[in-house]
């Protein structure tokens, strides 16, 4: 296991910046958003030739791409998106990237969310996994609870709408933990699906949630690991315990760091732990 970082804070900086500044600092794998419109990691530049030179600057600064990532809320909506999630398919393979993470979609209009996942979601679904598989590739969903993907029953909704090998998560415990979800038993139960995970971590203020009660705002905030509620220490093992090794990503959506200063502290926490 090892530590990475999803490099959305540091959209501004050109790739070669990215991927130097992280190896400079120890990090050893990045988890990289790209869009139709990006720069940072341009999908038709790798598709017309470009996979070598960016693998050659990954390999000469001892650090890989451990996902693409394309967190698109109408997955399952626009036809474009999902176009571009199968471009992404194959831009992966010629980098030998082996995850795509991106979103299950939100629930269609007049659908809850169970219907949707056993209706839309294998429709959409099933060809891009099918060329996922075709490419080597896994799909790792990300559990945002403004998707379908909420609570761990929607989880088991998207292995039974789609039993493929090659389809998992991309697990963050931060947004099961203010929901009062086990992030702990989701491990154990999904262990074998869990592709690529964030670490994020997420801090509950009693003193807010006093006054608001759960359905207010602003009785929970994200945080870097360490600086939050979630039991680190528990969840790597666990994860060890269903035979994870791959990377934890930090996911920096904390207001109290810089991108920078962030990424280290939370880095140096979690390399205690691992």
């Amino acid at each position: 296991m090892f530590v990475g970082l999803l490099t959305a804070p540091l959209r501004d900086w050109s790739f070669k910046k990215v991927v130097e500044w992280a190896s400079k600092n120890g990090f050893k794998g990045l988890e990289v958003p790209v869009s139709p419109s990006s720069s940072q990691l341009n999908i038709d530049r790798v598709l017309n030739g470009g996979a070598d030179e960016i693998k050659r600057l990954l390999a000469e600064n001892n650090i890989e791409i451990t996902g693409l990532a394309f967190y698109s809320i109408k997955i399952l909506e626009d036809p474009e998106d999902q176009k571009f999630l199968k471009r992404m398919i194959e831009a992966a393979s010629a980098l030998g990237v082996e995850v795509i993470c991106t979103f299950s979609g939100r629930p269609k209009d007049g659908k809850d969310r169970e219907e949707t996942l056993r209706e839309d979601f294998p429709e959409v679904f099933g060809p891009i996994v099918d060329e996922a598989k075709d490419h080597g590739v896994k799909i790792a969903f990300e559990n945002w609870f403004g998707t379908n993907l909420q609570g761990l029953n929607h989880f088991q909704a998207v292995v039974d709408a789609l039993p493929s090998d090659n389809l998992g998560f991309n697990f963050d415990p931060s947004h099961l933990f203010w929901q009062q979800i086990d992030y702990i038993e989701a491990v154990h139960r999904f262990g074998d699906r869990i592709f690529h995970t964030h670490a994020k971590d997420t801090e509950i203020l009693p003193f807010r949630l006093r006054e608001v009660g759960v359905l207010g705002r602003g009785w929970w905030r994200y945080r870097i690991p360490g600086w939050g509620g979630i039991n680190w220490r528990s969840y790597i093992t666990a994860l060890r315990e269903v035979g994870y090794d791959y990377v934890l990503s930090i996911e920096h959506e904390d207001q109290f760091f810089g991108a920078e200063e962030g990424f280290i502290k939370g880095k140096e926490f979690l390399e205690r732990l691992i």
